[in-house]
């Protein structure tokens, strides 16, 4: 009587030599299976095999955001030397008249984190719903909570800042006389 290929067959095998093993195990099937052909697979391979496609797309991901990072603080230093420029004869009445440095900078950034914020409120559903259907692929998943937005908002703020902040540090250091001298 030929065994059901539902029928689960037990065997003890030592893995320490993998040949062995094979025909070991290639010889049992044809005992069991004599008309069928033996194919076999290792599980983490194929475990490899499917969740390549994953880590590609992660070091795309990865190589784009990066990229779109980048660009993005090189037009926020450019947008704050414009505003800096913009505002130079109000920067040194501000000096002239007891303004600090850490005021001026503030004073700098604020429209450029009510900009971060505003972004992160836009970003946040859409970031939410992207990822929940891409998750959906997955057999085993992870909740995505609340403090992973925050941290990537918070990480965002920090990113623009440090990009306003040098220029807005510098223009705010700078001598209010040479703002001022050709008025």
């Amino acid at each position: 009587m030929r065994p059901s290929l539902f029928q689960c067959v037990t065997l003890n095998l030592n893995t320490g030599n993998m040949d062995e093993t094979l025909s070991f195990v290639k010889a049992k099937w044809k005992e069991l299976f004599p008309g069928d052909v033996f194919r076999y697979f290792f599980l983490n391979a194929d475990f490899d095999r499917q969740y390549r496609s994953e880590e590609r797309l992660m070091k795309i991901f990865g190589a784009f955001s990066s990229m779109a990072i980048f660009i993005s603080c090189l037009g926020l230093f450019g947008l704050s030397t414009f505003m800096a420029e913009r505002r130079t004869k109000e920067i040194g009445v501000r000096k002239v008249l007891g303004a600090s440095v850490s005021n001026i900078t503030l004073l700098l950034s604020k429209e450029f984190i009510r900009w971060v914020l505003l972004a992160n409120i836009i970003a946040w559903p859409i970031a939410y719903i992207a990822m929940s259907k891409w998750l959906q692929n997955f057999a085993y998943r992870t909740n995505m909570g609340i403090p992973i937005f925050i941290l990537s908002g918070l990480l965002a703020l920090i990113i623009a800042l440090i990009t306003v902040s040098y220029k807005s540090i510098k223009t705010a250091a700078a001598n209010p006389v040479e703002a001022l001298k050709y008025e």
